[in-house]
C-alpha cells in the first residue's frame, strides 16, 4: 500500500513537524502512533519519516533517507476568477493534476463583487492546494499568485503560452501544443469566455490561440480538461 504522503511545516536537525489540521487528523482520524512511516516532504525534499511523538497539536517525525521522486513538467495556469466554488473546485483539480503555478485574473467578465472579494480568498486557495498536494503526492503545493488584472498577468508570464479560446475555430490545443515545450503557461477563461478585446490582447502579446472543441464547457471543466491534455501530450 503506498503510504500517505505529508508535507511538512517545519524542519530542522533531522527532524520534521506537522502542526494544526495535519496534526490533528493525523492523531484522531488516521490514529497514528509512535514508530509508524509515512513519507513526508521537509524543505522540499521527500523522505520516509518515522512517527517519535504524536498528540493533537503536533507530529514529530525522525527523517529517513531521501526518496527519489518523478518531476513534472512546468506548466502553468493565468484562471479567471469565477463564482468561488467551482473556481476552489478547480485549483483542487489541477492542484492534482500538476499546475506548477496559478494566476488568478480579473478579467472583463469577473462579477464585480468577486474581484472585490478574492484578496481575501488567496489564503484559502491555499490551503485548498495544499491539502490537494499532499493528497495527490505533489512534492510541494503550486505557487498561488495573488489575483491581479488580466493585462498585468499577461506581462508575468514566459515561455509557451497559449489561450484557449471559444473565438478560435481551426486551431485545436492538441495541435497549437506541437512544437510547445515547458515551461508552458495556459490562459482559462471565465463563465461566457474571453471578450473579443482580451482575445486581441493576448494575440498582441504573442500567445496561441485554441480550441478544446466544439461543445461548450463550465469554465471549470474547460480547465481541467485543458491541463489533463496538456500534462498528457507534454509528458509523453
Amino acid at each position: 500500500m503506498t503510504r500517505r504522503l505529508w508535507i511538512a511545516d517545519r524542519a530542522a536537525d533531522g527532524r520534521a513537524y506537522l502542526t494544526g489540521d495535519n496534526a490533528l487528523h493525523l492523531a484522531r482520524v488516521l490514529r497514528a502512533r509512535k514508530g509508524q512511516q509515512f513519507d513526508i516532504v521537509a524543505e522540499g525534499v521527500l523522505h520516509v519519516g518515522t512517527v517519535l511523538s504524536i498528540s493533537d497539536d503536533q507530529v514529530e517525525f525522525e527523517l529517513g533517507p531521501a526518496v527519489e521522486e518523478s518531476s513534472l513538467p512546468e506548466v502553468n495556469a493565468v484562471i479567471s476568477i469565477y463564482k468561488f466554488d467551482r473556481f476552489e473546485w478547480a485549483i483542487e483539480k489541477l492542484t492534482e493534476l500538476g499546475v506548477s503555478r496559478l494566476l488568478p485574473v480579473i478579467s472583463r467578465r469577473t462579477e464585480p463583487h468577486l474581484a472585490r472579494a478574492a484578496e481575501k480568498r488567496v489564503e484559502r486557495w491555499r490551503k485548498i492546494a495544499h491539502e490537494a498536494a499532499q493528497q495527490s503526492r505533489r512534492i510541494a503545493p503550486p505557487e498561488i499568485a495573488p489575483p491581479t488584472a488580466l493585462a498585468q498577468a499577461l506581462l508575468q508570464t514566459t515561455g509557451s503560452r497559449i489561450v484557449l479560446s471559444e473565438l478560435e475555430e481551426k486551431v485545436s490545443l492538441k495541435a497549437a501544443l506541437a512544437g510547445c515545450p515547458a515551461p508552458l503557461t495556459l490562459a482559462l477563461g471565465p463563465e461566457g469566455g474571453w471578450t473579443t478585446e482580451e482575445a486581441e490582447g493576448f494575440r498582441k502579446a504573442g500567445w496561441k490561440a485554441a480550441s478544446l472543441g466544439s461543445t461548450i464547457l463550465r469554465a471549470e471543466t474547460a480547465a481541467i480538461a485543458a491541463v489533463a491534455v496538456v500534462m498528457a501530450e507534454i509528458s509523453s
